[in-house]
């Protein structure tokens, strides 16, 4: 069974005469110009050798085919186009098979969608994920898996962009099968297609669908669009599916594509997509092997505490939360097994997933425990003293090798390691709440941290599905250092003249899911009042300064937990307050400020401005690394909207 090659990235080999085609164009068998063209190759091959009876079609190693190739990205289109391997696979007079071995996102699932049959592989996963960067699929994805699906679930899947496990996508008719051997299975179903008429997946008639449902679902999904226009127009293209022709419809999806590859939001989506890849990078640890953490240890299991439990042993860690008292450990236990009960009813986690964690957790009084720990992280209250007694502490019981993290969100990690025998094991692991669900990290490199230390904080952070950025040390890190700038530039708005509820509005019509003092009646006010008051004796006299929110807090107003904050939530609705209207005019008054208008993009031009300016700052202190992991942190932990590109991308391109 000698193998053919088609192109450097595509090969074949016969067997029960079946042409098995081969991807392999590692990372991720990506749809690179010499994949397309192996593909076109080896089925035109298929065709004109008379012995061969079918075609299968899947993926070296772990993946099918992961989608686009990104360094093609902006570049002249190569022939052939990825429609034009469609239109090759699909009409095909041979019967063509997709043996799905891993992922199928993008390009991936398109490939399989023009087969004439699909089987699974148990580890598959499917999807079009084009939404996300700003596109639509562009080879006949929102023509063809309506045919397959329906138009609800085709709404469903391509507007949101999420995947599919194997038993969805057989529910959903989006494959043929499941199998543990699919190569087999595929071969099979080839052989069995070679006798009888080929169900071409653009020739399928779509069923009317209901249109009350149809609105219901693609409501759904502008709901979550926030006025992004990908997933609108990919809603509109499944739509047509059914309404015109296969040809007319798919002319329509590749000239919206085109043109929203081309637009200012596909360029931001991609901004975000190689800051990713970008992220955590760090030039210093070039060669630097990570510890081994197996057991991790974590002081305090409140809300934050339980939240990094949690998302430690769904990466598969063992856990030893340590509480003051038997009553707070079991009280402690019951909050993170709370939790994992949750992802359970949500279907995140399998009742077999939520056991094994359990047995992997320990909560106890005695700190004694975290002898056996590789990695500590404190999830206490966030006092200088109260943090720097604990490290202490753990200096007589942690082992020499384990490493201790801090998840302060203002206080300065030096001081913290400065005051335990081993600075060089101290690193900072800023997570955000709940940190079982929010996917930031801000990875603090503290003066003294050992470069081993900083490149297992990292590891460890990747293995728990967590996006690392590394920051150097400076109050609030890079997000909370932004935020206060933020905040700082929208209060000296409300004393000038906007009104709250008018900054938010201008702030979620631009896109975020939050107006900024919503946000702080969401925190709590009292969090940030304590630490003004901290920085009081040491603030500049000389600088501008806002004591409206001073004022809501010493009137007990600490937002959405007292009923009343920057809003009123008495009657269980966020509502403008006239209290507020009055508090704010009284300190207008005060200073003298006669109020003056703003319009919503006045209010969002200066927030951004506040934004990139402090992030320029950050910058040249050498606290950011890049540009781009500053535009990862607002996205990923203030709610910027992604399809933006973040403060410094907005700054960079209208500069």
């Amino acid at each position: 069974m000698s193998a053919t090659r088609f192109s450097e990235s595509v090969s074949g080999s016969i067997r029960d005469g079946v042409l098995v085609i081969t991807i392999d164009n590692a990372p991720v068998n990506a749809t690179s110009a010499h994949v397309r063209q192996g593909l076109v190759k080896a089925v035109d091959h298929a065709v004109a050798v008379g012995t061969v009876i079918g075609v299968v079609v899947t993926g070296a190693g772990r993946t099918f085919v992961g989608g686009a190739d990104i360094k093609e990205f902006g570049m002249p289109p190569v022939e052939p186009t990825l429609p034009e391997v469609m239109s090759r696979i699909e009409n095909c007079r041979k019967p063509v098979v997709a043996a799905i071995n891993g992922a199928a996102l993008g390009g991936g699932c398109e490939i399989a969608l023009a087969c004439h049959g699909r089987i699974a592989a148990e580890a598959a996963s499917i999807g079009m994920p084009e939404v996300k960067l700003g596109i639509v699929p562009g080879a006949g994805g929102t023509q063809r898996l309506p045919r397959l699906t329906g138009t609800i679930a085709a709404i469903d899947l391509i507007g949101s962009g999420r995947t599919v496990k194997p038993e969805e996508a057989l529910r959903l008719g989006l494959v043929d099968g499941i199998a543990t051997d699919q190569m087999s299975t595929a071969i099979a179903l080839a052989r069995g297609m070679a006798s009888g008429p080929l169900r071409r997946t653009g020739g399928i008639q779509i069923a009317t669908p209901d249109a009350s449902a149809v609105d219901a679902a693609a409501k759904k999904v502008l709901a979550k669009a926030r006025g992004q226009a990908a997933p609108a127009e990919a809603v509109r293209l499944v739509r047509a599916a059914s309404e015109t022709s296969l040809e007319d419809g798919l002319a329509d999806e590749r000239a919206t594509f085109l043109r929203l590859r081309d637009s200012l939001e596909a360029a931001a989506l991609r901004h975000v997509f190689f800051a990713e890849r970008q992220a955590g990078k760090v030039s210093k640890l070039e060669g630097i092997a990570p510890r081994m953490v197996e057991t991790v240890g974590i002081v305090g299991t409140g809300l934050m505490g339980a939240g990094i439990a949690v998302a430690a042993l769904t990466a598969g860690y063992r856990v030893v939360g340590i509480e003051q008292s038997e009553d707070a450990a079991a009280k402690g236990r019951e909050r993170i097994s709370g939790i994992l009960d949750k992802a359970v009813q949500s279907g995140r986690l399998s009742d077999l997933a939520r056991t094994a964690c359990l047995d992997r957790l320990q909560v106890a009084a005695d700190a004694g425990r975290l002898a056996a720990a590789d990695l500590v992280v404190e999830a206490v209250f966030d006092d200088l003293t109260v943090k720097t007694e604990l490290f202490q502490r753990l200096d007589g019981i942690v082992r020499p090798g384990a490493i201790l993290a801090t998840n302060t969100s203002y206080l300065n990690p030096d001081e913290i390691a400065s005051a335990t025998a081993h600075a060089e094991r101290v690193v900072g692991l800023h997570f955000f709440s709940p940190a079982n669900v929010m996917r930031l990290v801000e990875v603090v490199d503290c003066r003294a941290t050992a470069p081993d230390v900083l490149a297992s904080a990292l590891a460890f952070a990747k293995k728990l599905g967590k996006l690392p950025i590394v920051s150097g040390v400076t109050e609030g890190f890079i997000g909370n250092r932004i935020f206060s700038a933020y905040r700082r530039e929208a209060e000296f708005m409300i004393e000038d003249g906007a009104a709250p509820d008018q900054v938010d509005a201008a702030l979620e019509t631009y896109g975020f899911p939050m107006g900024i003092f919503n946000v702080y009646d969401m925190a709590g006010l009292e969090i940030a009042w304590a630490r003004r008051k901290r920085q009081a004796a040491t603030r500049d006299p000389n600088a501008r300064y806002v004591e409206i929110a001073d004022r809501l807090c010493e009137a007990g107003r600490f937002g959405r937990k007292t009923g009343k904050g920057w809003y009123d939530y008495s009657s269980g609705e966020k509502a403008v307050d006239p209290a507020v209207s009055v508090l704010i005019e009284a300190a207008r008054t005060a200073k003298g400020i006669v109020p003056r208008t703003f319009t919503s993009g006045e209010i969002v031009e200066r927030l951004l401005r506040a934004m990139a300016d402090e992030g320029k700052s950050l910058l040249e202190e050498g606290i950011a690394a890049r540009s781009s992991d500053i535009d990862l942190v607002m996205i990923n932990g203030y709610g910027f909207p992604a399809h933006k590109g973040g403060p410094m991308f907005v700054a960079d391109t209208y500069a």
